[in-house]
């Protein structure tokens, strides 16, 4: 073969009206709805989208959040946005900095080679990415109603009746709550929520400072030696972002007030640096809970609905994006009913302990930003281990989540793992991945995806760099077969694509 041929079946036309195509004896207006237009909620709605399943998001705030804070896009989420088409429109609203000094704020420069094309952290602020995501599951067919609050659902065997807080009802086969770490889907569904409540917090805000620049980074730079809760760092426009630990507990529902801000300023640096006219101000604590289930019957949780964390490491909003992206295409296969027994069991069994493990790793950075003498000894051996290449690269690969590997049985390595954004010559792996679906990619050009072809692509490329014949993608960019058995493959394929259509 001299060429590679791409070969997709056309998306499926949008889904027939509840009358039409409903087996339930009463009408569902929705396949599904969403508690939250979150970065998780909107993730979510979208992915559902691109199999045509009837979707409905439900943001209890009737405006987004006032104030702008800046948050970090590891590179496994870029990656994502890379597979959906999203990533030129997000780089457009952010800044670029290498992948580097994430864990626990220990400096030390980005490994050599990480095994990524987008091997970076890009800042953006919070309400940018919420909106880009929003706007592409609106752009998608989603809809999303604002100022409606989830006051209480019931389900039985053929969908989900949720009550809203203004007294109307609505109806759908299935409820994903993405709610927050506050979640009224997951206190509904009676999930335990098990963890460590905050035992420290920390105010954090943007706001102008009365002395000089030069005096605010002498200070700065001299407390930063032991405290690492502590800065205040140039924002644009004459802003600082202040982050300075709190003198206790409080209540988050409340924010702080200026005269916290500048009473934790003198206790601390023995100055509060002239600070005024602040733009937002806001705390956050070191809470750490993980959901005991991740679904019960039609109702599942995701993003911070199912875990919280310290949000050192930056890993929160990624987490999120990614469960909602191993959620979407197992939901919309069980919605468009082509989903093999227990696949969407597999969201539970794949995810949850990804998020065990960040909410270890931000314990273990918590502790590594004490200030007492145990945790700093502890911190000066650990930067000094990370001068070896193995160790920084593996928590850097841990905080940007390209070091998973979900357990799909015995195989090579990269069996269960993400697959790179390699090269093909109609040019990026990830730009064929942009509709949502599986994807064989068959460097031998004899294997075929028969009647799966409605729901798997098929790219036949001999040239394509990688290391083995064949693989099978999943729709979230996860290998889900090695090989180059037409056999083999039909019962990979069946596995995790369904029967094949007649």
């Amino acid at each position: 073969m001299n060429s590679p041929q791409f070969t997709a079946e056309p998306s499926p036309s949008p889904s027939p009206s509840p009358s039409d195509a409903d087996p339930y004896p009463h009408p569902v207006p929705y396949d599904v709805i969403i508690a939250g237009c979150g970065p998780t909620g909107a993730m979510l709605a979208a992915e559902l989208r691109l199999h045509d399943v009837r979707v409905l998001v439900l943001e209890k705030e009737t405006e987004p959040a006032p104030f702008v804070r800046i948050v970090g896009l590891h590179i496994r989420s870029l990656e994502l946005m890379a597979m959906r088409g999203l990533l030129d429109r997000v780089l457009e609203h952010g800044r670029r900095r290498p992948a580097a000094g994430f864990f626990a704020g220990i400096s030390k420069p980005a490994p050599e080679g990480l095994d990524s094309a987008h091997a970076y952290l890009l800042g953006i602020p919070h309400p940018v990415i919420v909106r880009l995501l929003e706007e592409h599951a609106i752009q998608l067919g989603a809809q999303v109603r604002r100022g409606c609050a989830v006051a209480g659902f019931e389900q039985d065997d053929e969908g989900v009746t949720v009550d809203l807080a203004d007294g109307e009802q609505l109806r759908a086969r299935y409820l994903v709550g993405c709610d927050g770490g506050r979640s009224a889907v997951r206190k509904l569904l009676g999930v335990g929520f098990p963890g460590e409540p905050s035992r420290t917090e920390t105010l954090m805000g943007e706001m102008e400072v009365g002395v000089p620049q030069e005096e605010v980074a002498a200070k700065v730079a001299e407390i930063g030696e032991t405290n690492k809760r502590f800065w205040l760092r140039p924002f644009g426009g004459g802003a600082y972002s202040v982050v300075v630990p709190a003198a206790g507990v409080g209540d988050r529902a409340e924010p702080p007030t200026l005269q916290d801000f500048k009473q934790q300023l003198r206790a601390i640096a023995g100055t509060d640096f002239g600070v005024h006219s602040p733009r937002w101000l806001s705390r956050f604590g070191d809470a750490t809970r993980l959901a005991e289930r991740y679904r019960v019957g039609r109702v599942l949780l995701a993003g911070d609905a199912a875990h919280i964390h310290p949000p050192t490491g930056g890993q929160g909003l990624n987490l999120g994006v990614q469960d909602a992206f191993n959620l979407g295409w197992k939901l919309a296969a069980q919605i468009r009913g082509w989903a093999p027994e227990a696949l969407l069991d597999t969201y539970q069994a794949e995810r949850r302990p990804v998020a065990e493990d960040v909410l270890d790793n931000t314990r273990a950075q918590m502790e590594l930003h004490s200030t007492e003498p145990g945790p700093q000894a502890l911190r000066r051996l650990l930067t000094e281990l990370m001068d070896i290449d193995e160790v920084n690269r593996r928590l850097i690969e841990k905080i940007a989540a390209i070091d998973i590997r979900y357990d799909f049985g015995d195989g090579p390595d990269l069996l269960g793992r993400r697959l790179r954004d390699i090269d093909v010559e109609q040019g990026h792996l990830y730009g064929l991945l942009h509709r949502g679906r599986g994807l064989l990619l068959d460097r031998t050009a004899r294997l075929t995806v028969g009647g799966w072809s409605d729901r798997v692509d098929h790219l036949a490329d001999p040239t394509a760099v990688l290391d083995v014949p064949c693989v099978l993608l999943r729709p979230d960019g996860h290998v889900a077969w090695i090989g180059d058995d037409q056999q083999d493959l039909d019962d990979h394929l069946s596995r995790w694509f369904g029967e094949p259509a007649n």
